[in-house]
C-alpha cells in the first residue's frame, strides 16, 4: 500500500484534482510571457543616426521637393548589404551630391562619423522598447542580451533557493510567496526608472518563475493519482505553449513595453488571490511530522470529492500505515556526489547534463532572437508557439516506437542538421528561412519533451529528484548562456547558429550513450542502475556497498544528534 492507493479511497482523480491542476496550470499562460519577454520589451526598432541639429528632413524635404527618405542619404551611408541605411555611422558632412539621380559617387570613401547626435528609432514596429529608450544600441547592444541573461541567472538563483525553502516550509507556502513577489516586481520593472534598476527587478522576478514552477509541479503531481500524471503532466504542459502565443497577442496590440510589461505581471495578483485555496501536500506533511494537518488535507479533498463516508475511515494511524515505505526512505539522504560516486550513475549523469544544457541552449537561442528571420516577429512568436503542438505530439509517439535513446539522439542530431542549414539559406529568402527555424525549435521542444520522462526513467527512485535537480540546473545554465552568444553575429553572421548547432551535435553524440529505457522497470536503488546497465558490475557492486554504509552512518549520526538533543 501507498499514498496512491489513499488517494484513490478519496476519489482518485475527482472534482477536487480537477479544480487543483486547472488553478496551478493557469499561470503556466504567463511563465511563457515572462520567459520570452525580452523578444518584445527589449526589440530593436528600426534605427540610424539622427542628422545634424542645424539641419530639418522635413524642410529640406519641401525645399528640394524629395522624399525624406531620398533625404537620408545625404547623411546616413548605407550598411554593409548597400540595401539599408547604416545603424551606428553617418556621415560627417552632408553628401548633397547623392541626391541627383544616377550619382556615380564612390560612398565608401566618404568620411564619416559616429551617432554623435543619438538615434532616430522608427516606431512601424515598436512604440517604445528597453532599447529605443536606454539608447542600448552600437556599442551598447550587448547590453540588450545582458537582460535576458540576468533574468535567467534569476530563474537560476530561484531554483536553487525556492527548492530548498519548498523543502522547509512546504510546497504551498513558498508558491503563495513567488505568486506575490512576481507580481509585485513584475509590476515594479514596467515602472523602472533605469536600466540597471529594470535587470534588478527582472532577475529577482526570475527567481519568483522558478518558485511558481517548481513548486507548482510538486503540488499538483503530490494531489493526483500515479495513473494520471502523464496525461496530467502532458496536458499542463499545453499552457506554456499557449502562452507564448497569448504573449504575441498582447505584444501586438500594446506595442509599448512598460504596459506589456504590466499587463503580462499584474495578473498575478489574482492568482496570488485563489492559492490560499490550495491543500499543502499530503506527503510532504506526514514526512515533515505535521500527520494531523495532512490528514485534514485528506478529509477536505474526500469532501470536494464526494466522498464523506471515507472521513471516519481515514486516520492518522491509516495514513501513516499507507505512508510507511515513505518515511522509512525519508531518514535516507543523498547528495549531488551520489549521482557521480558509481560508474553508472556517472555514465548517467554525466550525459544527462550535456543534454539538459545542450537542448536548452538550442531552444533559447532559437527563440530569442525572432527578428533575424526578416518576417514579422508577432508573427514568428504565434509560429514558434504553435509549432509546439505537433512536436510535443511527435515526441510521445517516436518515444514509444523507437525508445528513449533513439529518440533523443534524432532529436538532438535533427535540430542540429536544420540550424546548420539555415546558414546557407539567402536572407533574401524569408519563408525557407523560417520553415527552417521552425522545424529546429520544433526538434528542440521535442527533445525538452523526451529528455523530461527518459531523466526520471534513469535516475533512482531513492535520488531521483535530486538527480532531476542537479541536471534540470545545466538546462538553466545553458538558457542563461544562449543570449550571450547571439552578439557573436558581430563578428561572423553564421557563428552563433555554428554554435548551436555544434552543442546539439555534441549532446546527440552524448545521448548515445545513455542506456535504454523503453519497457524497462524502474529502479529503486543506485545498486539497481549498476546492476541493470553498468559495464563493471562486481565494482559497482562494491562501490554501492560503500555508499550504503555511509548512509548508515550519516543515519547513525542523526540518530546520536537527536538523542543529544533529546536530553
Amino acid at each position: 500500500m501507498g499514498f496512491a492507493d489513499l488517494l484513490d479511497e478519496v476519489g482518485g482523480f475527482g472534482r477536487y484534482q480537477w479544480i487543483h491542476v486547472t488553478l496551478i496550470s493557469l499561470p503556466g499562460l504567463l511563465m511563457a510571457s515572462q520567459n520570452l519577454l525580452n523578444n518584445f520589451v527589449s526589440g530593436v526598432p528600426t534605427h540610424y543616426c539622427s542628422i545634424p541639429a542645424n539641419h530639418s528632413l522635413n524642410n529640406l524635404s519641401h525645399l528640394h521637393q524629395v522624399d525624406e527618405k531620398q533625404l537620408l542619404k545625404m547623411f546616413i551611408p548605407p550598411d554593409s548589404s548597400g540595401n539599408r541605411l547604416a545603424r551606428c555611422r553617418r556621415y560627417v558632412n552632408p553628401q548633397w551630391q547623392l541626391l541627383v539621380a544616377n550619382s556615380s559617387t564612390n560612398v565608401s570613401h566618404l568620411e564619416t562619423e559616429d551617432c554623435i547626435d543619438g538615434w532616430t528609432f522608427e516606431q512601424s514596429d515598436f512604440l517604445a522598447t528597453t532599447v529605443s529608450e536606454w539608447r542600448l544600441v552600437c556599442s551598447l547592444r550587448p547590453l540588450k542580451q545582458m537582460i535576458q541573461t540576468i533574468y535567467m541567472g534569476g530563474v537560476l538563483t530561484g531554483a536553487i533557493v525556492y527548492g530548498s525553502l519548498s523543502d522547509r516550509f512546504g510546497r504551498r507556502s513558498v508558491l503563495i510567496w513567488s505568486y506575490l513577489q512576481l507580481a509585485v516586481l513584475g509590476c515594479s520593472s514596467a515602472l523602472s526608472p533605469t536600466y540597471s534598476a529594470y535587470c534588478i527587478f527582472r532577475f529577482l522576478s526570475g527567481m519568483a518563475v522558478s518558485g511558481v514552477i517548481i513548486n507548482g509541479v510538486s503540488l499538483k503531481v503530490e494531489w493526483i493519482p500515479t495513473k494520471a500524471r502523464t496525461v496530467v503532466g502532458t496536458l499542463s504542459s499545453f499552457f506554456f505553449t499557449f502562452g507564448q502565443m497569448v504573449l504575441a497577442g498582447l505584444a501586438y496590440w500594446l506595442r509599448d513595453w512598460r504596459k506589456l510589461q504590466m499587463v503580462v505581471s499584474a495578473p498575478l495578483f489574482l492568482f496570488f488571490t485563489y492559492s490560499w485555496w490550495y491543500s499543502e501536500s499530503a506527503r510532504w506533511l506526514v514526512l515533515n511530522r505535521r500527520s494531523e494537518d495532512a490528514l485534514k488535507s485528506l478529509h477536505r479533498v474526500a469532501r470536494i470529492n464526494g466522498k464523506s463516508e471515507m472521513i471516519e475511515k481515514i486516520t492518522v494511524e491509516v495514513l501513516h500505515s499507507h505512508m510507511n515505505k515513505e518515511i522509512e526512505s525519508a531518514h535516507s539522504t543523498f547528495t549531488v556526489f551520489d549521482l557521480l560516486r558509481t560508474p553508472g550513475m556517472r555514465r548517467i549523469s554525466i550525459c544527462l547534463m550535456a543534454v539538459w544544457f545542450s537542448t536548452s541552449f538550442a531552444y533559447y537561442g532559437l527563440a530569442m532572437d525572432l527578428q533575424k528571420f526578416g518576417v514579422s516577429i508577432y508573427l514568428m512568436q504565434i509560429i514558434f508557439g504553435a509549432v509546439d503542438i505537433p512536436a510535443k505530439l511527435f515526441a510521445l509517439g517516436i518515444l514509444s516506437y523507437l525508445g528513449r535513446r533513439v529518440s533523443q539522439a534524432v532529436c538532438l542530431f535533427f535540430s542540429a542538421t536544420i540550424i546548420f542549414a539555415n546558414i546557407f539559406v539567402p536572407t533574401d529568402m524569408q519563408t525557407l528561412r523560417t520553415t527552417l527555424a521552425c522545424l529546429g525549435k520544433a526538434f528542440t521542444s521535442a527533445s525538452f519533451t523526451t529528455v523530461y520522462l527518459y531523466t526520471g526513467e534513469l535516475y533512482p527512485t531513492v535520488i531521483r529528484q535530486t538527480g532531476m535537480g542537479f541536471v534540470s540546473t545545466m538546462a538553466r545554465i545553458g538558457s542563461m548562456a544562449a543570449p550571450a552568444v547571439l552578439i557573436l553575429d558581430e563578428v561572423l553572421p553564421a557563428l552563433p547558429s555554428l554554435v548551436y548547432g555544434g552543442s546539439a551535435v555534441l549532446a546527440g553524440c552524448f545521448a548515445c550513450f545513455l542506456p535504454e529505457t523503453l519497457n524497462v522497470p524502474l529502479p529503486d536503488t543506485i545498486e539497481d542502475v549498476e546492476t541493470k546497465w553498468s559495464g563493471r558490475r562486481g565494482a559497482s557492486q562494491q562501490e554501492c556497498v560503500a555508499l550504503k554504509e555511509d548512509v548508515a552512518l550519516k543515519e547513525l549520526k542523526e540518530a546520536e544528534e537527536s538523542g543529544l538533543n533529546a536530553l
